[in-house]
């Protein structure tokens, strides 16, 4: 089994890293909070003094970090030090340009790279069931896809360097306006005396299904397993949905594409975290749609 570097340990980070171990490949890891690496060490994981102590010597690098500056940042500090052929995924949300350059970094060292970010929040992370959306060479995503499928259920080449986080940024997108339409939707009905049941059993039976409606529905009853049925606690938390829809915006206006529903959706957002919900499960997003219209 390989050696494999984990540098980010949070929420998402923590569990991919321990699915690592599970699957009996030896785990090297770092993060910058005491309790992190705390929790990876109970998790069976050698802790590193450092990210580049981490990255020395390992066969693959994982980062899982907060934005594009923090994945430039420690991939200019570990890149330059692993071994030539050796291979470094970054599974953090960030912006294209920011994973174009961190895979062109990585060839001018002779480092094979993959831009990996994932669906499937916490649940999928511990249940190693998320989906990677990858971008980079043929033989990069070869060499990464057996480490790939130990954390995940579903592993897709969306094309070259940026793509996977291409793929992620539409894909958010699409989640984020799917969950205002399904959340006006069961605001309406409760204005016109339509119980949660009774819509949820026709919409998600017919044109109106969607996966924010059947698998994350935003009020408690007919989806057990959503937030809804947990006082609104993430899961995927309001201030990653906005900013996964602000790096839609800003990508839409580099390559000068009109997503007028995802600039909304990232106002709405952007208005319920001002409100001091950034904590909330964004399914939450029907207590403020309720709120537009007067409503508790």
């Amino acid at each position: 089994m390989a050696t494999i570097a984990f540098i980010g340990l949070g929420n998402m980070g923590g569990p991919m890293a321990a699915n690592l171990v599970k699957a009996g490949h030896k785990v090297v890891a770092f993060d910058l909070v005491e309790a992190s690496r705390a929790q990876a060490k109970t998790d069976g994981a050698e802790i590193a003094a450092s990210a580049l102590a981490a990255a020395k010597g390992a066969d693959a690098v994982v980062t899982m970090l907060p934005a594009g500056k923090h994945v430039l940042a420690v991939w200019n500090e570990v890149v330059p030090a692993m071994a030539k052929g050796a291979l470094i995924i970054d599974s953090s949300t960030i912006d294209v340009e920011s994973a174009r350059a961190a895979h062109a970094l990585a060839a001018k060292h002779g480092i094979a790279a993959i831009d990996a970010p994932v669906s499937g929040g916490t649940g999928g992370a511990k249940a190693a069931t998320l989906t990677f959306m990858c971008g980079g060479e043929e033989g990069a995503f070869a060499a990464a896809k057996p480490i790939l499928e130990k954390m995940g259920k579903k592993i897709v080449h969306c094309g070259g360097a940026g793509a996977g986080q291409a793929a992620k940024i539409c894909n958010n997108m699409i989640l984020g306006i799917s969950m205002i339409a399904v959340s006006e939707a069961f605001a309406l009905g409760e204005k016109l005396g339509l119980s949660h049941q009774a819509l949820f059993d026709v919409a998600s039976t017919s044109s109106g299904q969607c996966w924010s409606l059947t698998s994350y529905c935003p009020v408690p009853g007919p989806v057990p397993a959503s937030p809804a049925n947990n006082d609104y606690k993430p899961g995927f938390a309001t201030a990653l949905m906005l900013k996964d829809l602000t790096l839609s915006q800003d990508a839409a206006k580099a390559a000068g594409a009109a997503t007028p529903l995802g600039q909304h959706a990232q106002e709405i957002y952007k208005a319920f975290e001002a409100a001091g919900h950034g904590g909330v499960d964004f399914s939450g997003i029907i207590q403020h749609v309720r709120k537009l219209a007067g409503t508790p």
